[in-house]
């Protein structure tokens, strides 16, 4: 057990690496990932599964306790993001299916790796952790329904179904995971550090059979789709910050919701845009997979840096003070 443990922190700390060099390997070894195309929602449903053993009632205190944080973090989410993605995909022109994968990327709430980001980038992670859970438990309702407004024009939405689909790969395993949790809390407790291992291998798995699914559809139009998916992840963390800023949060606050914001639920838009749209609009989603966990890393080590020296200069600023002699000055400092 204590060798899965290590492999797990192992496995999570470079995550980001592990994503892009099985995209890599995938996309000049095809051949070898196809296999796994049909398994992707099974996947997603795993991933889901281990979020539910993780999730605990202080998880969703914050919309009780403090709303106004949570509230506007999960609005951005599900308006920022949408309206981001679909004026991209005008912006560059995108064919009809990558225009609506994109669209579907924007529409899907924010992926669990978004957590860890915010964690490291000092920011405030409750907040994190409750905006994740109560937009997953929104999705049902709200990706299908910003698909079919946003999207419904380049091709046929059907909202019911994939309201169907959201909930069978979402909510029924996130159930069960707490059921698990409640029937069998000592089991889970000691498996508790190697459930982001299997969430990782799934995550990677999922990118792999898509990446090998469209080694053509990458080849030629991969380029334009990444700057769509790279505007569009720059565009939410920046204008997810700035909405929380002018809200007056914290900075803490401000660096949960841009992270939250920028980074999607990247697996459930492969699944859902597999099963609903077309293979070619879960490219979005996969370059998305890739691309979030290589941004997020780079934010999150920039507002640490600046976090540390913020508290630096804090210290500083006491010490001086601290060291002013009170002889000859006014009471009050």
């Amino acid at each position: 057990m204590k060798i899965l443990e290590k492999i797990s922190s192992f496995a999570g700390k470079y995550f980001a690496i592990w994503v892009i060099l099985i995209a890599v390997i995938a996309f000049l070894i095809p051949e070898a990932f196809l296999p796994f195309g049909g398994y992707i929602t099974i996947l997603l449903g795993i991933v889901m599964f281990g979020m539910g053993l993780t999730l605990r009632a202080v998880d969703f205190k914050l919309i009780l306790t403090n709303p106004k944080p949570v509230l506007i973090g999960v609005a951005a989410q599900f308006i920022i993001m949408p309206l981001t993605a679909f004026a991209i995909a005008y912006l560059l022109q995108l064919p009809s299916e990558l225009a609506a994968g994109l669209v579907l990327l924007g529409s899907v709430p924010g992926g669990t790796a978004s957590n860890v980001m915010v964690y490291l980038a000092k920011g405030n992670v409750p907040l994190s952790i409750t905006m994740t859970s109560f937009s997953t438990l929104l999705a049902p309702l709200m990706t299908p329904v910003l698909l079919l407004l946003l999207a419904g024009q380049w091709m046929p939405v059907n909202a019911m179904d994939m309201f169907m689909s959201i909930v069978q790969v979402i909510i029924v395993p996130i159930v069960l995971g707490l059921l698990i949790k409640k029937l069998l809390p000592t089991a889970v407790e000691k498996s508790a550090n190697i459930v982001p291992l299997i969430s990782v291998l799934a995550i990677i798995i999922i990118v792999s059979a898509v990446v090998a699914g469209n080694v053509d559809n990458i080849a030629s139009a991969g380029p334009l789709v990444f700057v769509g998916v790279f505007l569009h992840n720059g565009a939410g963390l920046l204008l997810g910050y700035y909405a929380a800023k002018m809200m007056k949060l914290s900075k803490s606050d401000c660096r949960a919701i841009s992270i939250e914001v920028g980074m999607q639920n990247s697996g459930l838009g492969v699944a859902l845009a597999t099963a609903h749209l077309g293979p070619l609009a879960a490219l979005p989603s996969a370059l998305g997979a890739v691309w979030h966990n290589i941004s997020g890393p780079i934010i999150a080590t920039v507002w640490s840096k600046s976090a540390g020296k913020q508290d630096k200069d804090e210290v500083e600023v006491e010490v001086e003070v601290e060291s002013i002699p009170l002889e000859g000055k006014p009471s009050q400092i």
